[in-house]
């Protein structure tokens, strides 16, 4: 590349292999790289203080212009795990949900799902990630990401009171039959001397690297959040998924269409990808 882009990477787990070559690999030094949270990468792309972002993927409905690096997302093709609603009712009983601060496409997602399954539309309160706190001021907590990898799906029972615990991306598989995409890498308009092929090679290789590199990651993962490293290779190596193929594409659309549809978004007429350098990343096994 001509210059060095600006990158707003995501600071979750199921990020660590997109970035893995950035931070240890062939990539590494290529970019100006800074982590926060999914919203967070989603307000920098749209005040431009980022060339591109790792964004929620409702954010291509709400960023008009916004082109999408091909071949690679965070994704999953039944539960993933890390987007989980915690209930104290069943999910068609819930009338109030207290959302992360962090979550864009998972909330809509909640909301879509509930309106399509139970024919509601529970109220959504933005909260921090802290479950005794959200289940205290609302009757279901969306938590996301690695505040979500510390709860066990099969729960019954939170602080002693009864809970129902909903895999989030499992619902919409069920729902569809497709997979679930809730984030992709995306760029507006690119400086000067910043090449989208380029950028496109640049974060593609470093999803390949990652992706070679699983036992690193699960290794640093399992370090960073003290979790059991069984369970950290489970979730990036089975619940989480890189690639971005046709399936995931036809997903895409079909939950724009449907957050279109319930008013939570506008329907972007299509959607914008940047030029392919390479043949969309492999996904592990």
């Amino acid at each position: 590349m001509n210059a060095r882009a600006r990158v707003c990477a995501v600071s979750y787990a199921n990020s660590t292999p997109l970035v893995w070559g950035l931070l240890h690999g062939p990539q590494r030094g290529m970019f100006d790289l800074e982590f926060a949270l999914p919203s967070t990468c989603a307000d920098r792309l749209r005040a431009g203080a980022t060339d591109i972002g790792l964004v929620p993927l409702i954010e291509l409905a709400r960023q008009p212009g916004l082109r999408i690096v091909p071949g690679i997302c965070v994704g999953c093709n039944g539960p993933v795990r890390s987007i989980v609603l915690v209930s104290k009712q069943p999910f068609a009983e819930v009338e109030a949900i207290a959302a992360d601060t962090g979550s864009r496409t998972s909330v809509v997602l909640a909301q879509v799902l509930a309106a399509h399954l139970h024919g509601t539309r529970p109220r959504v309160l933005p909260h921090r990630p802290h479950l005794d706190e959200m289940l205290a001021m609302a009757d279901g907590a969306l938590v996301i990401g690695d505040a979500a990898l510390a709860i066990d799906p099969s729960m019954e029972s939170w602080q002693d009171i009864p809970v129902h615990v909903y895999d989030m991306g499992l619902a919409w598989q069920e729902m569809t039959g497709l997979p679930m995409v809730f984030a992709v890498w995306a760029a507006g308009r690119l400086p000067n001397g910043l090449l989208g092929e380029d950028l496109v090679q640049a974060l593609q290789g470093s999803a390949a690297f990652g992706i070679r590199q699983i036992d690193d990651v699960v290794a640093h993962e399992s370090s960073r959040q003290g979790l059991p490293r069984a369970m950290v290779r489970e979730y990036l190596t089975r619940n989480v998924r890189f690639g971005l193929g046709d399936a995931e594409r036809e997903a895409m659309l079909l939950y724009l269409k449907l957050a279109a549809d319930l008013g939570l978004a506008d329907e972007p007429s299509e959607l914008q990808y940047l030029p392919q350098a390479q043949a969309a990343v492999g996904e592990t096994t």
